[in-house]
């Protein structure tokens, strides 16, 4: 696949340089390329993001940084098997813990919340740092909800960064996952109290909680560009009208 001119692979973090030193120096050039692609793609166009994270994997599988790219193009692109083998690969290569909440997604995303919900209960979660044992919560939460579990899930999600006015990276997300599961249950005021603190928090548009709150708020967008077209669908009555004389004075003259 072509890699743009502006991309001449110095753009990737230091730590994966670093790691791509053990490769040729053009392996390694060809390899960060790609890399950048694939961070500069997956949110826009995850499958492009794929396409390129397949290729950095066919060039240097055993470097750890391009498995656990290609797991989250994988994940990104809800290839949960394919994710869930090159997280693992990563973590037996560094033998970090980091990617543990999103291993368990992984399995929530082939159909196994059980399996999600061991791992949340396993010894690695208290390796995790505070973001990471926020996002275990959140996959828990998941997990419980896919088993038809609502009260649980809500327990689950409820603890001291949910219930904390300080705001972090994580917290629009959390609060808006207390707010959907809550409105799931059937408390919709809680749920409009919580999707409205989701708002608060949510600075840079991660989730869609304003809608949502609208949503229960009874507020409808519509689009204006089709309000005109009906508008001019609808014809001016008096003008009707004199459409209607005209016709008429000409069925006269036929007459």
């Amino acid at each position: 696949m072509p890699i743009p001119e502006d991309v001449t692979g110095e753009e990737i973090d230091k730590d994966v340089r670093q790691e791509l030193q053990s490769l040729p120096k053009t392996l390694a050039e060809d390899v960060a390329k790609n890399l950048v692609m694939v961070a500069r793609l997956i949110d826009e166009d995850p499958e492009r993001a794929y396409a390129y994270s397949r290729i950095a994997l066919r060039l240097a599988s055993r470097v750890a940084a391009v498995r656990e790219a290609a797991g989250f193009a994988a994940y990104a692109t809800q290839k949960y098997g394919e994710a869930l083998a090159e997280f693992r690969a990563a973590r037996r290569m560094t033998g970090t813990v980091e990617l543990w909440p999103l291993m368990a997604d992984c399995e929530r995303g082939l159909g196994r919340p059980e399996k999600a919900l061991d791992m949340a209960g396993a010894p690695e979660v208290q390796k995790l740092d505070k973001a990471g044992q926020v996002e275990m919560r959140l996959v828990a939460a998941g997990a419980r909800r896919d088993m038809g579990q609502l009260d649980a899930a809500i327990v689950t999600l409820q603890s001291s960064e949910l219930a904390s006015n300080s705001v972090q990276p994580w917290t629009a997300r959390l609060r808006y996952a207390y707010a959907d599961a809550l409105l799931a249950a059937g408390r919709e005021g809680e749920a409009r109290e919580w999707f409205a603190k989701a708002v608060e928090a949510d600075r840079d548009g991660s989730t869609d909680a304003s809608d949502r709150l609208a949503e229960l708020d009874g507020v409808e967008f519509t689009d204006a560009f089709v309000e005109d077209e009906e508008q001019d669908q609808v014809q001016d009555p008096a003008q009707d009208g004199a459409d209607r004389d005209e016709q008429g004075a000409q069925d006269e003259d036929e007459g």
